[in-house]
């Protein structure tokens, strides 16, 4: 008993100092989402760099970044965390929208699209309760004098920076040294007459620091979600005006004076002029003798490592501020970026082109932008939540850039709207609960090669692009490059004991080869404008053993405004039916209809859905019938999809409705409803 003791008051003071999740509910935490461009899993200290610093060879350049590395220990690190695309655009819509490439409406390079008008990030934290606002790099407005998806039109209430994609490749707007001038948007004002001087990862750090300040003193009680993406490292490799200025947070570092010609208290100077002393006289062993005189680094390597260290300074001055106004134990902070490390730099010669083995940016893996290597898909994911989030936690669950929806929507303490390809993260941040696996996934077409390394592995050295595609079952990555078929098979990679991916697996793994092969035809739908090799194949059936007639019926009460995903909450009741109608629950608004649809011969199949409510459906993972978002009551709605014969898993959400009714045909035959010769569980 006296050994009990104390063990049970060290536990007492634990769950003290990190509340349950069901406490943490009682006050929506802010949110701050920070992306970076272009930054590699490999650039950042406590991800590799650090371990690269202790081998102390000279021939083995490395990069600091302090703050981050801090920010670690005060939280955690997600080590085995995904980008969606292996490139800015599709990548960022995929974490603006929540779902994965095979459903996202950005894919491949289309930069400048509009993102769909469907729940977003802002969206649904707007309907959370939140002040929205979105800091620097946009590039998914639509094209047209009114951009259909201007930041204000896709969950927004506040936006500063670059609307355009391609005037992320430039850091100084106004002076656009090497790229040309650009613009630069507050809400639907050009405002870049106005930025003498003005480095934008100063500038969007000052904005960002500004807007929490006045957002905290105006509305206390009100949360905020900020989205604060960043142009930097990506493209022109442009240095700062300056050091970077002392204190941070509230009292120090970067600070917006507002005024014309001296936006931010770095704006003077010489633009493009400043290298961080810490790299202004590096050198290293060029030729990995020690014999011979160590060379200076590049000036393409300074400026890179200064940018990243520019970088490191704005975050770790922001989590200051958080700090010095006392809400840093109720903002959930999470710092990731888009993509793995590119090897374009834009400068001009004689700078040395830049490459991504300089610091080994890609990490242990190989691959790089543009890749569904690991190289190109692992990403440096840090997440800070003062007394929530325990210090030095490490995530090893494998989780997706998707995922960041359900997670924020989940610590505002609502369920994730149906749309969502990802799974909350809370579990796995809060070391609460069991955590729902994520669903590992991208396609992305791109002509090229992966660069000819000694760093890879002989097998991904030069290795051909075009249609790409991979996705994870546990440890294993199934990975195709220069896709033709549907029947093309994967790689196969353990990426936990093979981080190179240098052995294929696949000939020991036939079995896992066909799973793969169908659930990636599964869950996706095809785009018209990102065609893929596959997009007419057959969707794969799945095999049950002992069928029963009728489909599962279950009631649930939910508070969300849209259809939500019903992981997680408790059904009122459950029932088996023989037909799509619902059948009225007290205190239920919500009810799901799930099993399997049994398809008598191949073909093309369409579905017709209609509701006075809200609904969802999926057939597998993919998305059928979208009735939630902008629905109008009584709106006939049609998809079709090619389906082998067999038992395809179905799940039809609906929401605040009396009716609803669910129509499917094979081509060439009449519509009819669900029911007994159809429906199983």
């Amino acid at each position: 008993m006296k050994r009990t003791i104390p063990i049970l008051l060290g536990l007492l003071a634990v769950f003290s100092a990190y509340p349950t999740y069901a406490q943490q509910k009682a006050k929506k935490p802010n949110i701050i989402f920070i992306l970076t461009d272009d930054l590699g899993y490999g650039d950042v200290g406590v991800f590799f760099q650090n371990q690269r610093a202790k081998q102390n060879n000279k021939a083995l350049p490395f990069a600091l970044t302090p703050s981050l590395d801090q920010m670690a220990a005060n939280g955690a690190i997600l080590t085995q965390s995904y980008c969606a695309a292996p490139v800015c655009a599709p990548s960022r819509a995929s974490i603006l929208l929540g779902q994965s490439q095979g459903h996202a409406n950005v894919r491949d390079n289309q930069f400048d699209k509009a993102l769909a008008n469907n729940h977003t990030l802002g969206t649904v934290l707007q309907k959370a309760g939140y002040k929205t606002v979105a800091i620097g790099k946009w590039g998914l407005q639509g094209t047209g004098k009114e951009w259909p998806a201007h930041p204000l039109k896709r969950g927004f209430d506040y936006f500063y920076g670059y609307m355009r994609h391609s005037d992320g490749h430039e850091h100084y707007p106004k002076e656009g040294i090497y790229r040309g001038q650009k613009e630069v948007w507050e809400n639907r004002t050009e405002v870049s007459a106005a930025l003498d001087k003005c480095y934008t990862g100063d500038l969007w750090t000052a904005k960002a620091k500004d807007w929490i300040i006045q957002q905290t003193r105006k509305n206390t009680d009100q949360p905020f979600f900020m989205y604060l993406a960043y142009d930097t490292p990506h493209a022109v490799l442009e240095q700062p005006t300056q050091g970077y200025p002392a204190g941070g947070g509230l009292n120090g570092g970067l600070k917006w004076l507002g005024k014309p010609g001296e936006m931010i208290n770095t704006a003077n100077g010489t633009p493009d002029s400043w290298t961080d002393p810490l790299y202004a006289q590096a050198t290293y062993d060029d030729d990995k003798n020690p014999a011979t005189p160590e060379k200076p680094w590049p000036d393409t390597y300074k400026r890179f490592a200064t940018t990243t260290k520019r970088l490191d300074d704005e975050v770790g001055d922001l989590l200051k501020l958080l700090s010095d106004l006392k809400i840093d134990d109720n903002t959930l902070v999470i710092f990731s970026s888009d993509n793995g490390p590119s090897i374009e730099a834009y400068l001009p010669k004689p700078n040395v082109p830049y490459e991504a083995n300089f610091f080994d940016s890609f990490g242990p893996f190989d691959g790089i932008k543009r890749d569904v290597l690991e190289g190109g898909m692992r990403m440096p994911v840090i997440a800070q939540w003062t007394k929530h989030i325990a210090p030095n936690t490490v995530v090893a669950s494998p989780n997706i850039s998707y995922d960041w929806m359900p997670t924020f929507v989940d610590a505002a303490g609502l369920s994730a709207p149906a749309v969502t390809d990802g799974v909350s993260l809370l579990p796995s941040l809060l070391q609460k609960g069991k955590q729902a696996p994520s669903l590992i996934y991208s396609e992305y077409f791109e002509s090229g090669k992966t660069p000819n390394y000694s760093e890879y592995a002989p097998n991904n050295r030069g290795k051909l692009r075009n249609q790409m595609q991979m996705i994870r079952f546990g440890d294993i990555v199934g990975l195709r490059y220069n896709v033709k078929s549907a029947n093309d098979d994967f790689q196969l990679f353990n990426v936990v004991s093979d981080t190179h991916q240098a052995t294929d697996l696949a000939k020991d793994n036939a079995q896992l080869q066909a799973q793969m092969k169908a659930k990636v035809l599964q869950l996706r739908r095809s785009d018209a404008e990102a065609k893929r090799p596959y997009d007419e194949e057959l969707v794969p059936a799945t095999v049950l053993a002992a069928p029963k007639a009728g489909a599962l019926l279950k009631a649930f009460s939910d508070k969300a405004s849209w259809v939500p995903k019903t992981q997680g909450l408790s059904a009122l009741s459950t029932t088996t039916t023989n037909e799509i109608a619902i059948k009225p629950v007290a205190k239920a608004n919500v009810y799901e209809f799930s099993g399997y649809i049994k398809v008598a011969s191949d073909g093309l199949y369409t579905f017709a859905l209609n509701t006075n409510g809200k609904a969802f459906l999926r057939l597998h993972e993919a998305v059928m019938i979208d009735a939630d978002y902008g629905y109008l009551a009584n709106k006939p709605l049609k998809s079709s999809i090619r389906l082998k014969a067999g038992y395809h898993p179905f799940t039809l959400t609906v929401k605040d409705a009396k009716t609803i009714k669910l129509l499917w045909a094979e081509e060439g035959a009449s519509a009819k409803a669900m029911g007994n010769s159809s429906l199983y569980h």
